[in-house]
């Protein structure tokens, strides 16, 4: 069995002028992704559990802007309105992404990711690398959502 390291690469809280319930809801939804993710082209293979695509058990294929990275991504936990985390598989990597929420007044709402990568340790050096890039990305990703839920971003990303 090959060692494994796990490495925090983004620790931000990017603030929203909406509701918990629609921010959680419009996060926890795979299918509104690729408006706001930047990696992201589209997803395919969705395989909804429960009552939503964003419930606990739900999966999907990432279509990155990468050619051939395409990570499994599963739903781990769904905490409506608190809590939700996802499991993201490629290769010999796993990232994990879990998103809290937070709110001060029913117009206002915190959002806290923290994304872990765990790889095999020969891979750990190179793999820091994405703590220096990861947290800007994945801020500026959330931004863009909270612009998409405010109504400035006219909920549609440009095609990049």
């Amino acid at each position: 069995m090959t060692s494994t390291r796990r490495i925090l690469i983004a620790d931000v809280t990017v603030p929203f002028e909406s509701g918990v319930d629609v921010v959680f809801d419009y996060l926890a939804d795979p299918t509104n992704r690729p408006r706001w993710q930047a990696s992201l082209r589209a997803i395919s293979k969705s395989a909804p559990r429960g009552e939503g695509a964003g419930d606990t058990g739900s999966s999907w294929t990432d279509v990155t802007w990468v050619p051939g990275v395409r990570p499994h991504m599963e739903v781990i936990e769904n905490v409506p309105q608190r809590r939700w985390r996802e499991i993201g598989t490629w290769w010999s990597a796993d990232a994990d992404l879990t998103l809290t929420f937070s709110s001060s007044s029913t117009t206002r709402t915190e959002v806290r990711a923290r994304a872990f990568l765990t790889v095999p340790t020969i891979l750990a050096p190179g793999a820091s690398v994405l703590a220096l890039i990861t947290p800007p990305a994945l801020a500026a990703d959330l931004r863009t959502a909270a612009r998409l839920l405010s109504g400035d971003g006219q909920a549609s990303r440009p095609d990049r």
